[in-house]
């Protein structure tokens, strides 16, 4: 599996095209601010072919550039349907501090907007994709997971990160669904799953489940164990 990214725009959120191999067909996952040119260079570079925009949430710096990175390759956009009117209405998600610098940008819906829902697998690119909705930083927040050889990786957006998880701060966000969401989706994972955040380095469910202050009291919901 080839995965590419690169941090986007003045928030570095990670943007990240995923595809089973160069040449093949690709996924993009949170196309950010200015991400425009970033995802064509590795389109070109890797002679990938897009089939679909997947977003973790609707945040502003996660899906600033999905409208033209849809249009221009006429491919369809998946989001949560509890963050769905953040793809129009950016200013829903702000705090205070952020309206006050961003609350005169408009953003539009892409032409194909599809709903994402717990559980699902969408199969693209060749590849599939099962999704976990994990609310707490955004009502709508999921996650991605996808094998990849004898582990799997799990695209975490904002829920986990190396060494902390997303803010529960703004519009929207509540820390005890995050919490619960830590539970439900990421400590059932075997250690070795590969976490690729929406910001900053990759890492383990393995080193986030004895380093992450956040993880250390949790104990896995009840529930089957995540796997394949």
């Amino acid at each position: 599996m080839l995965v590419a990214g690169f941090p986007a725009g003045s928030f570095a959120t990670n943007c990240y095209v995923v595809a089973p191999a160069a040449g093949e067909e690709c996924v993009i996952i949170d196309p950010g601010q200015d991400a425009t040119d970033g995802v064509e260079e590795i389109l070109r570079e890797h002679r990938l072919k897009p089939v679909a925009v997947i977003l973790t949430h609707g945040h502003l710096d996660h899906v600033w550039s999905v409208a033209p990175v849809c249009g221009a390759r006429d491919v369809p956009a998946f989001i949560h349907p509890d963050d769905r009117d953040l793809l129009s209405d950016p200013s829903k998600g702000f705090g205070v501090t952020s309206a006050q610098l961003f609350g005169g940008l408009t953003l539009s819906e892409p032409d194909d907007v599809r709903e994402l829902s717990d559980g699902s697998v969408l199969e693209l690119a060749g590849l599939e994709f099962t999704v976990d909705h994990a609310p707490g930083h955004t009502p709508g927040s999921v996650t991605f997971r996808t094998p990849h050889e004898d582990l799997q990786v799990m695209f975490s957006g904002d829920l986990l990160f190396a060494g902390s998880i997303g803010r529960t701060d703004l519009p929207g966000g509540d820390h005890q669904a995050i919490l619960r969401s830590l539970a439900a989706v990421c400590l059932p994972l075997p250690d070795e799953t590969v976490v690729l955040p929406g910001h900053g380095p990759q890492t383990t469910i393995g080193r986030e489940r004895v380093s992450n202050p956040y993880l250390s009291d949790l104990a896995p919901a009840e529930g089957p164990k995540r796997g394949f």
